[in-house]
């Protein structure tokens, strides 16, 4: 019933990788397992809860370290959970990333018959990922976790993706990241936009209530879906020298390639919004967190004369504009690491090396906030009223993409877009709590 009050949020069960945004600078790394031995299995989960770090008592000096764990569908049924609760789970969650690829634009060479092993395949159980300031830190967290693999040979390392911070704290592509982290009431942690309000918890963890007022769907028994969620991750390859071979064939001059390059993101390369900074880059602002987030649309720019409707950071997360639908309805927790060597300066032919993002998107509802983002704001333009144009930083271009930049007298058009980033695998994973995890671990078969 809606008049039930919503419990507190149980930090001490939940997850830390759950809330707490990226420490910046960082290292991670993300290492994919096989379960061959349910009952090794287990008992890695087991060891794993002394591993995994919680939400609660976010002053303690580690809290921008911590190791999580997800599992995937088919790693819930190699660990022997009861048919009941396996399809009791999202349906999204149940048929995996490969599966809804169509709805994801993850065709072309970004389809699942061309992502790196095993990513697309069953052979993908359990996701543990690994969050630090610096290596030694990281390493401290995660050393447990790699011990217990390598003692347990029922557990088989199947793939494994390092991750670091670049110098400048920039993405691939030259544009500062993680920039962008919602409040989630009750978490205790703030976020980055003075002028949004905390999001529902229930949009976020599973238990508490939701943007609707309702409680989110959630896996059976309550002990599995309580204080959980889901996450889907996904490796990003950045073409960085088709990015910046468009950019020059389609600019008058250097200032020009600058102001086009924020015109498809939104913001400057160095953090700043176009939408506070509209005519030039202001790296002061670019660099301080307590401002380069703090804007919104509707009310200085419903056209988009500063930050264009099209532009990559305004369908990702498009604030108070107009668009159709409710935009907290689809906001979720993105979470995006950089791997591989940044391309030099200046150079526009591909070096062959392997460079990107590994992202994961957090959140209690994969139909509605992850799958509606990437299918209607990201590879559709509708909502905003673009018609049939995809995002021109990341959307499923086939080269015959358009962007528009709103200007006076007459809009800039920018045509041929081409694919700058390409899908290299994903999977969806179920975040449990810490008691679910301490459930996973005690399962007992039966009738053997």
């Amino acid at each position: 019933m809606t008049g039930e009050a919503t419990p507190p949020l149980q930090l001490h069960d939940i997850q830390s990788g759950v809330l707490r945004p990226r420490p910046n600078p960082y290292v991670a790394t993300y290492i994919l397992l096989r379960v061959d031995d349910r009952r090794q299995g287990r008992q890695f989960l087991r060891l794993l809860c002394d591993v995994v770090t919680s939400a609660a008592t976010p002053d303690r000096p580690d809290r921008d370290t911590w190791v999580s764990v997800a599992l995937t569908h088919a790693g819930l049924r190699a660990l022997g959970v009861p048919a009941a609760s396996l399809d009791s789970f999202a349906w999204e969650f149940r048929q995996g990333m490969a599966a809804r690829a169509a709805a994801l634009g993850d065709v072309g060479a970004s389809a699942p018959g061309q992502w790196e092993a095993p990513f697309g395949t069953s052979q993908i159980h359990l996701v543990l990922t690994g969050v630090s300031p610096d290596e030694h830190r990281l390493e401290a967290a995660i050393g447990q976790a790699r011990k217990a693999i390598a003692d347990l040979p029922g557990i088989v390392p199947v793939w494994r993706q390092d991750c670091r911070a670049p110098p400048d704290h920039k993405e691939p592509f030259g544009f500062r990241d993680g920039i962008s982290h919602p409040a989630i009431e009750g978490s205790g942690i703030p976020g980055d936009n003075p002028h949004e309000r905390p999001l529902k918890a229930g949009e976020l963890v599973l238990g508490y209530r939701d943007e609707t007022g309702a409680f989110p769907p959630a896996p059976v028994p309550d002990v599995l879906g309580r204080n959980g969620t889901y996450v889907a991750f996904r490796k990003l390859y950045q073409d960085v020298a088709a990015f910046r071979r468009y950019l020059r064939g389609n600019a008058k001059d250097a200032d020009d390639e600058a102001l086009l390059a924020a015109k498809m993101m939104g913001r400057w390369r160095s953090g700043a919004p176009l939408a506070l900074c509209p005519l030039h880059d202001d790296p002061a602002l670019g660099a301080d967190p307590a401002r380069t987030n703090a804007f919104l649309y509707r009310a200085g720019d419903p056209i988009g004369y500063a930050t264009p409707p099209g532009s990559h950071i305004r369908r990702c997360n498009p604030r108070d504009a107009d668009v159709a639908g409710v935009v907290r309805l689809h906001r979720m927790i993105r979470r995006g690491t950089a791997y591989g060597p940044l391309l030099p300066d200046g150079v526009l032919e591909d070096d062959g090396a392997d460079r990107g993002l590994m992202f994961a998107f957090v959140g209690a509802h994969l139909k509605r906030q992850f799958e509606f983002v990437q299918s209607e704001w990201i590879n559709g333009g509708d909502f905003l009223g673009l018609g049939d144009a995809v995002d021109p930083v990341t959307g499923a271009a086939d080269g015959s993409g358009e962007f528009t930049i709103p200007r006076r007298p007459l809009p800039r058009r920018l045509r041929s877009l081409s694919n700058f980033v390409v899908t290299r695998g994903g999977e969806y994973g179920f975040m449990p709590s810490l008691a679910a995890l301490r459930w996973l671990a005690d399962l007992q078969d039966t009738g053997a």
